[in-house]
């Protein structure tokens, strides 16, 4: 899909009921939302189901979208279904944010040009350190680090997703870095070793 202006015709298009126009959007945003979801829930089942939902309700407020940018108005939707999915889990004390499930957890993406397996496993124990990390942050703050630091968003962006001034998102994205690197450094023997704070007193 070519972006803004194949984007505005395919939105009016789905609008009045054309699902294969919704489709080409779907495969457009498809991965964003995913990936959104996946960095808020820490599951990928989860984030696959909450994605599903997400575009499911996109559809069918598809006329309560009243221009702008549809990429965080879509996002402001997958963000909302995120929270319902947590708060589910939160009423059920056995099911651990702690402990994402599956072969593919992950959290922000760590470059990859043919790293030793020596690399691989470092890079695995530093996603799932961030991964630990952020479930702990509060979700505004999580949120929004997800928001710029993951998707990519300007603050303007954000603001629009969260539904809160620019000043609010730059406060809530410094302080949740503060914690995760301060959450980081109290558990830095989970951190691999190059990433671990030295203390050289020679």
């Amino acid at each position: 899909m070519e972006p803004r202006q194949d984007e505005a015709e395919l939105l009016a298009s789905a609008g009045q009921g054309d699902l294969s126009a919704f489709n080409l959007l779907v495969e457009h945003y498809q991965t964003g939302v995913y990936n959104l979801c996946l960095r808020l829930l820490g599951n990928p089942q989860a984030a696959e189901d909450t994605a599903q939902d997400a575009f499911i309700s996109a559809y069918r407020r598809l006329d309560s979208f009243r221009g702008g940018s549809f990429r965080s108005w879509l996002f402001r939707i997958a963000a909302n279904a995120s929270y319902d999915e947590l708060r589910w889990r939160r009423s059920r004390p056995h099911i651990s944010l702690d402990e994402p499930q599956g072969p593919s957890d992950r959290a922000f993406d760590v470059a990859d040009k043919a790293p030793s397996p020596g690399e691989r496993a470092e890079q695995s124990e530093l996603r799932q350190a961030i991964t630990d990390a952020l479930a702990r942050l509060p979700d505004e703050q999580r949120l929004a680090i997800v928001l710029c630091d993951a998707q990519g968003l300007d603050y303007a962006e954000i603001a629009e997703v969260m539904e809160c001034s620019l000043g609010t998102v730059k406060s809530r994205i410094a302080r949740g870095r503060g914690r995760l690197r301060q959450t980081l450094l109290q558990n830095a023997e989970l951190l691999p070793s190059r990433f671990r704070p030295t203390d050289d007193k020679t």
